[in-house]
């Protein structure tokens, strides 16, 4: 299997149905020739997110849900999807995103081609079209005060880039981690809990030599 797409569902029932939809919209092929899986892994959601997630398993191939006991967080709600995933990528992808196009078979193919290439991350949009700014710096004192000063607004620290460059790190709301690479970092750091994850995730990659790409040319909202 070439993909696996992990999504992460807490009290998002609505959110992740139509993000389920959007996916089979544009990858109904590849989810029926076994080349990509979705698996949502839930976070002990209380507003009844598995039952009707259920609902849709009848009509979607290489779907699967996991049910966690409790909310354990992003960091390890993901890497508990990972852990149950079998693709050679392992795709990360927020609920709250619509899929627009097939630009995922299109970053699926630039890692194929770039081997030295750990992770990578894609182009988000914001719901009225603009591009919204999903790759960063990594933080130190100079680019902290640099944010203080409300440089991030300038796109000084982060941004949208136009075309696929190496970048410090990318937003893990769709990351694509390459499953060698993945594993041998042992995954997400689950002492994050919530937020910071993604950029932490890409240092330690950068600390083992795999460089961090972000791609633009996929659609998603």
């Amino acid at each position: 299997m070439k993909l696996s797409i992990v999504i992460l569902s807490y009290n998002t029932k609505d959110l992740i149905i139509n993000c389920l939809k959007s996916i089979t919209t544009w990858y109904s092929k590849e989810l029926e020739n076994n080349d990509i899986e979705i698996i949502i892994v839930d976070n002990a959601s209380t507003d009844d997110s598995v039952l009707s997630i259920k609902k849709q398993v009848l009509s979607i191939k290489n779907l699967h849900i996991v049910g966690n006991k409790e909310n354990f967080g992003f960091a390890k709600g993901c890497n508990v999807g990972a852990n149950e995933s079998q693709g050679r990528y392992i795709l990360f992808l927020n609920s709250d995103t619509q899929v627009q196009d097939d630009g995922f078979l299109r970053m699926t193919k630039f890692l194929d081609e770039h081997n030295e290439i750990g992770i990578l991350g894609g182009r988000l949009l914001n719901p009225d079209g603009s591009a919204q700014a999903s790759v960063g710096k990594f933080y130190s004192l100079f680019n902290l005060f640099l944010m203080l000063l409300g440089a991030e607004r300038f796109g000084m620290l982060r941004r949208s880039p136009r075309k696929a460059i190496p970048v410090d790190w990318v937003s893990g709301a769709c990351m694509a981690v390459r499953r060698s690479v993945f594993e041998k970092l042992k995954g997400y750091d689950e002492h994050f809990f919530m937020y910071m994850e993604d950029m932490e995730l890409c240092f330690r990659a950068k600390k083992l030599g795999y460089g961090t790409y972000f791609y633009p040319d996929v659609k998603l909202t």
